[in-house]
């Protein structure tokens, strides 16, 4: 039986502390949710309560949902994981491998060895990193005048790859060119897809890349760690007009619409009678996907949006189709081979398919993997396993 009373407290004591400004959690088991609370403010000083309700930044949370829908085609036998993908999209064809800059900062490209599959991205393998994960692309795209992803522009992903396809894990854009393949086999909108075919079945009404106004009636403020430690609500949203949807990171939703996801997840592609996945698929997507790969610890290129980050330090870690893999178990209690990721703005969640337990964590903090910010999500994950009592 869960003990409400240990988890806020200790949601409540990193709200005190000044850890996050607010936050939504949330658990749930085979038999449904079993936790949520909300504590703080949806904006530091502004009076306004975090709610179970409330609607934050997904960020790469988003990749999951997105990877869902490739999956989908995959299984209809629209997509292959392993066939070329630029005679879809044909960019991925045409984009080069950047080796380095010349003395005069003209940067080095060549065509890489082989070609993009599906699984190359949805396992980030293709090549394709983030700008403020590695110096190099941080580099290229301040010199061609490449616009941040978060801009939503077409031109933000016309980006060469740090390596060829296959041959390292490489955190960054992939999903994002997931998206577009989806939308070149659909013919649709990528928010479309996701509305149509996951988030309206499995009840997810608080999800979407555009935020409408009831969901803006509920929406939490972005907030930044100030060098005295103080967090400050910022303006930072995503675009309303964007040319691309954001496969990769722009969905906003809530806490219990990404449970409602996770538990999906959890039970083998179907949720309250509705399947989304065939079991086999999401065993597929459960599994090491990277072979003698390792999922690196991320390098923080722009300190302002992240920090460096290492979910498991000293652990092997694997990535499957869509998911991060803890090979060991956590010491919070996650078992090994449990599913996970997180957002840019300190949003986590995980899945334990053994223990049988899922979780959403929901901050809204820059940088990324702030100290203060991780470790309350640590202790919310601790407290988790204690009172339910599957350690």
């Amino acid at each position: 039986m869960i003990d409400k009373n240990q988890i806020d407290d200790v949601l409540r004591q990193s709200v005190d502390a000044g850890d996050v400004p607010g936050v939504v959690a949330m658990l749930a088991s085979d038999s449904g949710p079993v936790y949520e609370g909300a504590w703080g403010e949806r904006a530091a000083g502004s009076g306004k309560a975090m709610t179970t309700d409330t609607v934050v930044w997904l960020a790469s949370m988003t990749k999951a949902v997105t990877t869902v829908a490739a999956m989908q085609l995959v299984e209809q036998g629209r997509l292959a994981l392993d066939e070329p993908l630029h005679s879809l999209v044909p960019f991925l064809g045409e984009t080069k491998v950047l080796e380095g800059f010349d003395e005069d900062g003209e940067p080095r490209l060549r065509a890489p060895r082989g070609p993009i599959t599906l699984r190359h991205l949805l396992t980030h393998t293709s090549g394709f990193t983030y700008d403020f994960f590695s110096e190099p692309m941080a580099r290229y795209c301040e010199r061609n005048g490449i616009p941040g992803v978060a801009r939503c522009l077409d031109a933000s992903l016309t980006v060469p790859l740090l390596c060829d396809p296959g041959t390292r894990w490489e955190y960054g854009i992939g999903i994002d060119w997931v998206g577009k393949t989806v939308e070149a086999v659909t013919g649709q909108r990528l928010g479309d897809v996701l509305r149509e075919r996951i988030l309206e079945p499995l009840g997810m009404r608080d999800t979407a890349f555009r935020i409408s106004p009831g969901m803006r009636d509920k929406l939490a403020r972005v907030h930044g760690r100030q060098p005295d430690g103080r967090l400050v609500a910022t303006s930072m949203e995503l675009p309303d007009d964007a040319e691309f949807h954001m496969g990769g990171g722009g969905l906003y939703g809530t806490a219990g619409d990404y449970l409602s996801f996770a538990q999906m997840i959890m039970q083998g592609g179907s949720y309250r009678g509705v399947r989304v996945l065939q079991p086999e698929t999401v065993a597929m997507m459960s599994r090491n996907q990277i072979g003698e790969l390792d999922v690196m610890p991320l390098r923080s290129s722009m300190a302002a949006l992240t920090r460096d980050a290492e979910f498991f330090p000293g652990m092997p870690c694997k990535w499957g189709l869509g998911f991060l893999i803890n090979t060991q178990p956590s010491p919070e209690g996650r078992a090994a081979n449990s599913l996970a990721w997180a957002g840019l703005a300190n949003t986590y969640y995980w899945v334990d398919p053994v223990q049988r337990v899922c979780g959403v964590f929901l901050a809204q903090v820059l940088p990324f993997f702030d100290e203060r910010a991780v470790q309350a999500f640590r202790r919310f994950e601790a407290a988790a396993y204690d009172t339910l009592a599957v350690r």
